[in-house]
């Protein structure tokens, strides 16, 4: 998916969490983006507490300003505002991980502040790594929706098979099938899969 607002982002949906007071929304909300914004955060140096507290400041900060956030996806789109406040509370977390007392020498020999010393934003490469865990974030939730609907001998081939990536010879001598079933089965899944993920744009459109 190429699109910025491919994940439930369009407009109905965004009329929907403007209302603090909607908790089915804001918890589908939450299943679908809470690993995106962790991961994130985990991929810009910090720990599993402090990511914790990413996904849960940034939810909050939404909830705050959604009330007054206009979509208008030509100015910024949804995904780029979420990267936005996702990213200023990474960099605020980094800060305060440095001491503010005493500057400090660089190479140099010149004195530095704590402020000078914080990794230059552009350098945590965020949005390069926020569009490929947007994608991861999709398969996941539609992943997560689909899994208690399949057969669970079907789930399980497709886990072997597309996810874990075993050889379609060794997914079928586990599961004591042929090669042709693990072939059916991973392609009517993944089809599913697609249609999964349509469903959770449409929550949106």
């Amino acid at each position: 998916m190429t699109n910025d607002d491919s994940i439930a982002t369009r407009a109905s949906l965004l009329d929907r969490l403007k209302d603090r007071e909607d908790q089915a929304s804001w918890q589908e909300f939450f299943d679908t983006y809470w690993l995106l914004i962790y991961r994130v955060a985990k991929k810009a140096g910090l720990t599993d507490a402090e990511a914790q507290d990413i996904v849960q400041e940034t939810v909050m900060a939404m909830a705050n300003k959604l009330p007054g956030f206009i979509y208008d996806p030509k100015v910024c789109s949804f995904k780029t505002w979420m990267l936005r406040l996702t990213r200023w509370r990474i960099i605020d977390t980094l800060r305060k991980r440095l001491p503010q007392s005493a500057p400090a020498a660089d190479s140099n020999g010149t004195a530095t502040s704590a402020l000078d010393r914080i990794p230059d934003e552009s350098s945590l490469k965020l949005e390069a790594v926020w569009d490929d865990e947007w994608e991861k974030s999709l398969l996941t939730a539609a992943l997560q929706r689909l899994k208690p609907l399949l057969k669970p001998e079907h789930y399980q081939i497709f886990d072997l098979y597309a996810l874990r990536q075993l050889p379609v010879s060794q997914v079928a001598e586990i599961m004591g099938i042929s090669a042709a079933r693990v072939y059916l089965v991973k392609h009517r899944v993944a089809a599913k899969i697609r249609n999964e993920i349509k469903a959770i744009e449409a929550t949106a459109s």
